[in-house]
């Protein structure tokens, strides 16, 4: 054989290949939903530590907003949902080793994200909000009062990328727990937290007069249910699933008993 019929042979076993990897990768794609099916099961990716979406209760229950909206989303794709409780910053790296089949976990659909993974609709509507103890209510009324003070932040969460990008002295503090950064705010070893405006406004209720928010919120949030990007029909299932919800009342009615509002438009 000589050279330029190996190099024809070597392309067209290479160009083969190509194809046939793409073949089967779009055949698994496709199979994703029904695998899913298959197992009875859609694992979801959730912190648990973060009321009101995901928390546990004082009868040791996991429970919360995202908690039952996967449950209901499950019930929808006729499958039961499996809830994996994972730190947030390994929540999206165990959906890429497939650990997970989804993440409902407060995700902020933001343009580098959506490099990386596909987003459902957004299910609720938010802000950057800084909370602060009450006395210091005052302090915060826009970006540049953070200037100088020590906030806290989820650690690789998009209020820490927020902070370095929008105020370049600020004191950054990041934790990888939320009940760590509010006892810190209120023993007065930070000055403020950012969080999802829901969030502080439950935090706010659960303990009275001791917290406030500071200010109005610093942007707008929409978050949405994160998927591996390549696997439409799951996607294209969850989002029919989420209509359906609006549709009939019961995404309304599952925000208002847990925001006494509507928060997710």
């Amino acid at each position: 054989m000589n050279i330029s019929a190996i190099r024809r042979t070597f392309l067209f076993s290479a160009l083969g290949l190509m194809l046939g990897t793409g073949i089967a990768g779009q055949a698994m794609a496709g199979e994703q939903l029904q695998k899913i099916k298959d197992s009875g099961t859609l694992s979801v990716g959730l912190e648990g530590t973060y009321p009101p979406f995901s928390f546990v209760d004082e009868n040791g229950k996991l429970t919360g907003f995202e908690v039952e909206l996967s449950e209901a989303l499950a019930q929808k794709l006729g499958v039961k949902a499996k809830l994996q409780t994972t730190k947030w910053d390994g929540i999206l790296a165990a959906l890429e080793s497939r650990r997970l089949d989804v993440v409902i976990n407060q995700v902020t659909i933001s343009e580098e994200r959506k490099k990386k993974y596909d987003f459902s609709q957004p299910y609720t509507v938010s802000g950057i909000q800084a909370l602060v103890l009450k006395e210091n209510e005052g302090t915060i009324k826009t970006a540049a009062d953070l200037t100088g003070k020590k906030v806290g932040v989820g650690l690789g969460t998009n209020y820490e990328q927020w902070l370095k990008e929008n105020v370049k002295g600020a004191v950054i503090k990041t934790y990888d727990d939320d009940p760590t950064k509010f006892q810190d705010l209120k023993a007065g070893r930070i000055d403020a937290i950012l969080v999802d405006r829901l969030a502080a406004l439950e935090m706010i209720n659960k303990t009275g007069d001791s917290m406030a928010v500071a200010g109005e919120p610093f942007s707008r949030q929409e978050s949405g249910i994160a998927l591996r990007k390549g696997e439409p029909e799951l996607l294209e299932a969850i989002n029919k699933a989420i209509n359906e919800m609006r549709a009939d009342g019961s995404l309304t009615k599952l925000s208002q008993k847990y925001f006494s509002a509507d928060v997710t438009k």
